[in-house]
């Protein structure tokens, strides 16, 4: 093993040009998730005609989905029907229709733990259904969303690992390359994988203790 070698400037910097990819991939993601989660997740939860039933299946069927098959299926299918990505915005599809699916059930579920006299009593004092959700249900049901949100966050953060199959330049990708080249930097790239995936997801943890406390304030 040759730690001095593995931990040069350049590998160093290499690695670190893959993390910032590795971040905005799942930047992206986490936003466009998020939003599309979440409006998946109010479509089942208000319970509209026949709309809620099919977004319902699709969501499960994503949900029974690898996620490398999805991968796959945004990079080498789309394109057969005329859709067509480059790697970077393609792992961003995949990770966000996965992640979309995955986020629609804790928001889901969120929302439900929410006692229903909150919203009778909402619409009781003359706020209509919109106003109701975002000022009384809502708040209340971020309170239990909050851990299961990040949590799904940080898998995510750790899944775009995946895109490797489809060579997106993020960090597992870049380190694949640099002990490639010398398999005496196996284990020192494998270290500082470790040590890089760990900083990023604990700072994403910090943030939603933070968050949680903040709403345990109020």
């Amino acid at each position: 093993m040759d730690f001095l070698g593995a931990f040069s400037w350049i590998n160093i910097r290499f690695l670190l040009q893959g993390l910032l990819i590795t971040v905005e991939v799942a930047a992206a993601s986490i936003v466009l998730s998020f939003l599309i989660g979440g409006f998946a997740g109010l479509i089942r939860f208000i319970k509209i005609p026949y709309l809620s039933k099919i977004v319902g299946i699709v969501i499960d069927v994503i949900r029974n989905l690898p996620l490398l098959l999805i991968i796959f299926f945004t990079y080498f299918a789309l394109p057969q029907i005329g859709i067509r990505f480059d790697i970077f915005w393609s792992s961003v599809a995949a990770l966000t229709i996965f992640e979309s699916a995955m986020l629609s059930e804790i928001i889901r579920a969120g929302l439900n733990a929410v006692p229903k006299g909150q919203m009778e009593a909402g619409l009781s004092t003359g706020l209509n259904f919109s106003q109701t959700m975002s000022i009384v249900v809502f708040p209340q049901a971020f309170k239990a969303m909050v851990p299961a949100i990040v949590s799904q966050f940080i898998s995510l953060i750790k899944d775009t690992s995946l895109a490797v199959i489809i060579s997106l330049p993020e960090l597992t990708h870049n380190a694949k390359i640099i002990y490639g080249q010398n398999s005496n930097y196996v284990l020192p790239m494998f270290i500082a994988m470790t040590v890089l995936y760990f900083i990023v997801c604990y700072i994403l943890s910090l943030v939603s203790k933070f968050l949680e406390s903040r709403q345990y304030n109020y």
